[in-house]
């Protein structure tokens, strides 16, 4: 891989209580638009899933939404998820996240629930596992994934944390960071980056 033609954004498929979460959606959304990436995400319409997409949208970029058939009449309208360019329906949330992960080059991970979580945590287990390469950042927008440090401060203490240097997100707090990261990431420069260490010292 010598550029970066897609970007797989994991986020909530709901807005959250802080407004920074949906603007900092939307922003990202425009700068992978106006670098002409195509964003993979799980097609939602709704939340910072939808502010994502529209995001791309806006700056005249492609949208894959990968969604699995269940989850449509809570994520989405089926009129809304005409605006995509295109539109995969899974049968199952497993499926869909291979998907998601066979046709990206990155990985972002901005705030969402239980299911955001589970999907970071999930690539980045597959990266420490020796399966992927891929870059992957962690969105740090308002501090959002603090408590995440602090679990792996608590996995290291205890001696669980293995072969970290097979993980290697980038922790950034500014969204507008992001995409000139992922480019200086997949050039090997390794000055350019002014995202915190933490999460990565301690995966």
């Amino acid at each position: 891989m010598n550029t970066i033609r897609s970007v797989c954004v994991y986020c909530g498929s709901s807005a959250g209580r802080d407004p920074r979460y949906l603007e900092s959606g939307r922003r990202l959304g425009e700068a992978i638009g106006a670098a002409g990436m195509r964003l993979v995400y799980g097609g939602g319409t709704r939340g910072i899933m939808g502010a994502v997409a529209e995001g791309v949208i806006a700056k005249g970029g492609a949208v894959t939404g990968i969604i699995p058939r269940f989850l449509i009449d809570m994520e989405a309208t089926e009129s809304e998820l005409t605006r995509l360019d295109e539109l995969i329906v899974t049968e199952d949330m497993h499926a869909r996240k291979h998907q998601m992960f066979e046709r990206s080059d990155a990985f972002v991970a901005l705030p969402g629930g239980i299911g955001t979580l589970e999907e970071l945590i999930e690539i980045l287990t597959w990266s420490q596992l020796g399966r992927h390469a891929k870059p992957v950042i962690v969105a740090n927008v308002g501090g959002f994934w603090d408590p995440l440090s602090r679990l792996m401060d608590h996995m290291s203490a205890e001696g669980f944390l293995h072969t970290a240097h097979q993980v290697r997100p980038m922790v950034i707090d500014d969204v507008d960071a992001i995409v000139p990261e992922l480019v200086a990431a997949l050039a090997g420069d390794d000055t350019h980056r002014r995202g915190r260490a933490e999460i990565v010292e301690k995966l």
